[in-house]
């Protein structure tokens, strides 16, 4: 383990991985996918009970992350359902993420997931984000997230869904 500073001088551990082999954070989020494929291949029912299964397991799996991941994802959820309320929430990887005709349009990814210094909002490459020839596609959200950090989400999301 590497111990790496944080942006107020403290540190938090941080999983190295070797050549060749996933950190036990990636082999979990793999077995997470793994669980959620066959979940839903499993799940009987009509579409709309199965999308309220999907939406009902985000909203457990952002009520398990700890403070303050947790306040930070049940905003991105509230923007996303606000802003685009067509978009079909699923866990993706065991992250919240927002589906559009079926693909993962976008995803939240709680810091204490790989622990990371910040929790990450990010874009898909169907998300209709492009900007010329070089464009970000994920960005850092921290504890500070503020109401005009809310409205440029907002405003990604509209984007991402055109």
């Amino acid at each position: 383990m590497i111990d790496a500073p944080t942006r107020k001088g403290t540190t938090m551990a941080r999983t190295t991985k070797t050549e060749g082999t996933f950190t036990d954070e990636e082999r979990a989020a793999m077995q997470e996918h793994a669980a959620e494929v066959k979940r839903t291949r499993g799940t009987k029912g009509t579409k709309a009970e199965k999308a309220a299964a999907d939406a009902a397991a985000v909203e457990a799996k952002i009520t398990e992350m700890p403070q303050p991941d947790r306040g930070l994802a049940e905003r991105i959820h509230r923007i996303a359902l606000e802003v685009a309320p067509d978009l079909a929430p699923k866990l993706w990887y065991g992250m919240p993420a927002y589906y559009q005709d079926g693909k993962a349009a976008f995803f939240f990814q709680d810091a204490a997931k790989f622990k990371a210094r910040y929790a990450t909002l990010g874009f898909q490459d169907s998300a209709a984000l492009d900007d010329g020839t070089f464009w970000p596609t994920s960005w850092a959200i921290t504890p500070e997230f503020s109401e005009a950090d809310e409205a440029t989400v907002a405003d990604l999301i509209r984007r991402a869904v055109a």
